[in-house]
């Protein structure tokens, strides 16, 4: 054996290369194992190649070299990745929005600014705008999340009674259960109730009604089960323009075919069913229009509908077989004198049964508007009637594939649904908290309408409802080039240029759809009186000195 082991040490010397003094680099075993190999009469393996190691969680981190520069290519790339992804847009939170974000950013870490803060103009975050919580919402979801506190005396009973109605809806009581895919039965029912008391007496169905994810999630759903077909029979919807850019980029993700219909800035903003028919003929020469998608109270455009006007486009989709879509979730912000909000399903069951059993209609409420404002909820929901009971099923088994809707979003809809009444201890504070928003909302929406028509190169339509300033502006023909030379919409860079000199975020009107040589933007009415007069008034000297530097 001893021989052996000499012999074998001799010839690991040699295959090394070097004398019996050795080897370098710590080899000597495997030396040994060839050797050995040699000696019992087997042909050794040779050495394997660079990168072909087998990995071992046993193996030490520095017995591994990594090549940091050898990357393969990637999987998912802007050319490889889902084209319709691509191509969505939402304006809302667009380019603008995460400039802003980058000059917060900034101030903080002490650049010098001619400002001193960046308010956020472009979305309707009310709470963010410093807007209060309605007290009563906000207990019962309290008491739903954690059921302890419904043996405070802190809380009213009214509150703590639709708190323990809701949970008795939930799996074990609590609100961290699943619920049904359509939502918590008994909250149907409150939502179907609402409904009735809104609509003079109009019957709602519990079943009918569908909790969402705030009124995008209900949105996304039927548009998605509406979707077919492909060439000239690929679905058409047809949308407002201006549109809130849910409906573009949903319609771009599922590769249906937009369907521009314009409303008339001249008058209001209003819709005239003439345009809905040009938009219609055309449109059927390239796909197969079947959806019409209504915003009322609108936004961006603040207009409410008129009796005559919903009358007009029912019609119109009852002729045309159209499946509508009513976007109600500014039905609470309904601000002008002479004006009144009028729900579509009312409209079409006042019409007449020809008309109330035969046209498709999904409307659409939200937690996130109105008095409430509880964007963060993400609470909603839709009702769809004379929908195919086989088309209900798969409506009902597509809303399953994520589960349920956020079940704090769906109490705090309960509570839209189902505030306090007459004769409750809540019902004084509730009333003076809703009216106090609301008649807030009223006299900002006429402030920032008579501010806007006082600057030279702005007009501003009276602001009817919902709660958005959508002004048009007058941009010279030296910025539409400048515009131009930076590869921007002309109002792109007009609000470009009023963040960077102001601090003001508003977003550019090409971001909702304009009339050709056009340009607008959205702006919200939600900051505080005060300092909505210091925003208006900053828009002001901007726009004054826009005008004096392109002339």
């Amino acid at each position: 054996m001893h021989r052996f082991v000499s012999v074998a040490r001799q010839a690991a010397a040699r295959l090394c290369g070097r004398g019996p003094g050795g080897c370098r680099g710590g080899r000597t075993d495997v030396a040994l194992r060839c050797a050995a190999s040699l000696a019992a009469g087997r042909q050794p393996r040779g050495p394997r190649r660079e990168g072909a190691m087998r990995w071992s969680s046993a193996a030490k981190p520095s017995a591994v070299k990594i090549n940091e520069k050898a990357s393969r290519e990637k999987i998912l790339t802007l050319e490889s990745m889902n084209p319709q992804v691509k191509a969505v847009e939402y304006a809302v939170r667009g380019p603008i929005v995460l400039k802003a974000g980058e000059i917060e950013k900034e101030l903080r870490k002490g650049i010098k600014k001619p400002f001193t803060e960046v308010i956020k103009a472009n979305i309707g975050d009310a709470h963010a705008m410093g807007q209060r919580p309605i007290t009563f919402l906000r207990q019962v979801v309290a008491l739903c999340t954690y059921p302890n506190l419904l043996d405070s005396p802190s809380f009213p009973e009214d509150a703590k009674k639709r708190a323990r109605r809701i949970l008795q809806g939930c799996g074990g009581n609590s609100l961290g259960s699943y619920t049904a895919s359509q939502g918590i039965n008994c909250i149907r029912e409150d939502v179907a109730s609402y409904i009735e008391r809104r609509d003079g007496g109009v019957p709602a169905d519990p079943d009918n009604i569908y909790l969402t994810t705030g009124a995008s999630d209900g949105i996304s759903a039927i548009l998605k089960i509406l979707i077919s077909g492909g060439g000239k029979s690929r679905t058409g919807v047809m949308i407002p323009i201006p549109q809130y850019p849910l409906y573009s980029a949903a319609i771009s993700e599922l590769d249906a075919i937009q369907v521009n219909y314009y409303l008339d800035e001249e008058n209001c903003w209003a819709l005239n069913v003439n345009e809905l028919r040009r938009a219609l003929n055309e449109a059927k020469a390239y796909c197969n229009p079947k959806v019409l998608c209504i915003i009322n109270p609108g936004n961006p455009t603040g207009q409410v509908q008129n009796r005559k006007c919903i009358e007009d486009v029912i019609h119109f989709a009852w002729e045309e077989k159209l499946f509508l879509l009513a976007d109600e979730v500014y039905q609470d912000n309904v601000y002008s004198e002479g004006c009144q909000f009028h729900s579509f399903k009312k409209i079409l069951y006042e019409m007449g049964p020809e008309y109330y059993n035969n046209v498709e209609l999904a409307s659409f409420h939200s937690t996130s508007k109105g008095y409430m404002g509880e964007c963060g909820y993400r609470g909603g929901y839709m009702e769809v009637i004379n929908l195919h009971p086989e088309i209900k099923g798969q409506l009902v088994k597509l809303l399953s594939v994520r589960l349920c809707p956020p079940v704090s979003g769906q109490a705090a809809m309960d509570i839209v649904v189902n505030p306090p009444v007459p004769g409750e201890e809540s019902y004084a504070q509730f009333i003076k908290e809703k009216e106090s928003v609301l008649n807030n909302l009223a006299k900002k929406a006429k402030l920032t309408e008579d501010m806007f028509n006082k600057i030279p190169g702005v007009h501003c339509n009276p602001l009817q409802g919902a709660m958005y300033a959508f002004p048009r502006i007058f941009i010279p023909s030296k910025a539409i080039e400048e515009a131009k030379a930076h590869k921007m919409a002309p109002d792109m860079f007009y609000c470009m240029k009023l963040l960077e000199e102001t601090g003001i975020c508003v977003v550019p009107g090409s971001g909702f759809g304009q009339r050709e040589g056009t340009y607008h933007f959205r702006m919200t009415i939600l900051p505080p009186v005060e300092k909505l007069k210091i925003l208006l008034e900053k828009v002001k000297d901007f726009h004054i000195k826009f005008l004096e530097k392109y002339a």
